[in-house]
């Protein structure tokens, strides 16, 4: 069932999204070769647990960390590790979440480090623009799938692989509410989108085909074909006024 949001809930959900916008820009800053993927997740989550809040990762499912951290052909869910070294040339994508006050902020980026091919920053630019191209849809009166449909349309037609095993949600007092938002969709058809409701959109765009695999340690997706795969995620609130972003720093 998708929960429609009262206005002191929409203003919960914007301090708990500005949290973890907060950290997704340390994340940003603080990358660079030679850290760990652990000494990252470490100054996400003091970051977190200093502004007030919780990070909403951490032990959700089992999981082990306060980010999801994944290097190049990782898509989501990477596990942070002592031995992951970040290097020079490398894409991370970073997922982050806080959640304060009974509500939670949900976010994520790609960042390159140092120089990178332009292969990968064509790939980061098409993937963040799709996610842009999406909240733009997400208008009062549209439909669901015109929102998961702009991602697909803007990447398909750029000769990018669309990751469909796993997607967006709703969010509010959970990081995983109705309704789920793929990358992909038909125009016109799913649910009518109505002030109040709140979602993730999502974009984990593979630089070539759609198929991932998941790793032995049960977490971590990547490309089944090694290729690179980028991830942008932004929490936003449909409103009369159009969508609002609620995952500002």
């Amino acid at each position: 069932m998708i929960t429609i949001k009262s206005r002191s809930d929409l203003e919960k959900l914007r301090e708990a999204g500005r949290v973890a916008a907060q950290a997704l820009e340390l994340a940003g800053k603080s990358i660079h070769p030679g850290m760990t993927t652990y000494q990252l997740d470490k100054i996400l989550h003091d970051f977190i647990v200093h502004s007030g809040a919780t990070p909403t990762f951490l032990g959700y499912g089992g999981f082990p960390a306060s980010a999801c951290i994944s290097i190049n052909e990782e898509i989501i869910h990477g596990i942070p590790s002592r031995h992951r070294v970040i290097k020079a040339g490398d894409i991370v994508s970073v997922d982050v979440g806080a959640t304060l006050n009974g509500f939670v902020g949900d976010n994520a980026a790609t960042f390159p480090v140092g120089d990178v091919s332009q292969e990968a920053l064509d790939l980061l630019a098409v993937t963040k623009a799709s996610l842009f191209e999406a909240i733009a849809a997400a208008q009062v009166g549209a439909r669901l799938g015109d929102v998961c449909h702009a991602v697909e349309a803007y990447c398909s037609e750029r000769g990018y692989g669309i990751v469909r095993e796993y997607c967006g949600h709703g969010i509010g007092r959970e990081m995983h509410e109705d309704p789920e938002v793929p990358n992909y969709g038909k125009p016109g058809h799913g649910v009518r989108l109505m002030p109040g409701m709140t979602f993730c959109i999502e974009p984990m765009i593979n630089q070539k085909g759609d198929a991932v695999r998941v790793l032995k340690d049960g977490w971590t997706v990547v490309t089944a074909n090694g290729s690179l795969s980028a991830h942008f995620e932004h929490e936003i609130a449909v409103t009369k006024d159009g969508p609002v972003i609620l995952t500002r720093p």
